[in-house]
């Protein structure tokens, strides 16, 4: 692919959007987060020594979904879920392979598939990146960076995403024909 002399831009969006769409927070990156010692020290500085730890999460696979919002609902685990962070630390290397459990859920595929489905679109916008498109490809590029959240957040996002990226696709080929509409 030809880019144009100055595309710098275009490349710091893509290097840097790749990166976090590849990174996702799954549930073993939580399970790394929380047993981190980084963690440990902070937890330490800021909260007596009694305290009692409480870890408000929705685990996939036992979350149930509050009728009403229609969203998974938080479960309280004490401390003892520590050990289980951990053997879950030790498991990561599961990621990705037919042995993650987390990764046959809707949401662990949709963040696979939203990889793939961006590579194709810094590829298609690549080829046909010129000076007068610059700005309308790092916008649309730069876009997917508004997906964040977990479940339903996270979906309302994709949707919103989604609506919005035709937008941006539609001004990156106008740009590109040189007409102003």
């Amino acid at each position: 692919q030809r880019l144009t002399a100055d595309s710098t831009a275009f490349k710091s969006a893509v290097a840097s959007t790749l990166g976090r769409l590849m990174a996702y927070k799954d549930e073993y990156e939580v399970a790394r987060l929380y047993t981190s010692p980084a963690f440990s020290t902070a937890l330490r500085s800021q909260f007596a020594e009694h305290g009692k730890l409480r870890f408000h999460l929705s685990p996939p696979l036992l979350a149930r979904i509050d009728p009403s919002s229609g969203r998974p609902r938080k479960m309280a685990f004490g401390g003892w879920i520590l050990p289980i962070f951990k053997l879950l630390t030790s498991m990561r290397a599961l990621r990705g392979t037919a042995f993650d459990v987390f990764g046959y859920s809707s949401e662990r595929r949709q963040e696979r598939a939203m990889i793939v489905d961006y590579r194709e679109l810094v590829m298609a916008v690549a080829v046909r990146l010129t000076d007068a498109n610059m700005d309308a490809a790092v916008a649309l590029v730069s876009e997917i960076n508004e997906v964040r959240g977990y479940g339903p957040v996270k979906e309302a996002a994709m949707t919103a995403y989604q609506a919005k990226v035709r937008i941006l696709q539609a001004a990156f080929e106008q740009e590109g024909t040189g007409h102003d509409g």
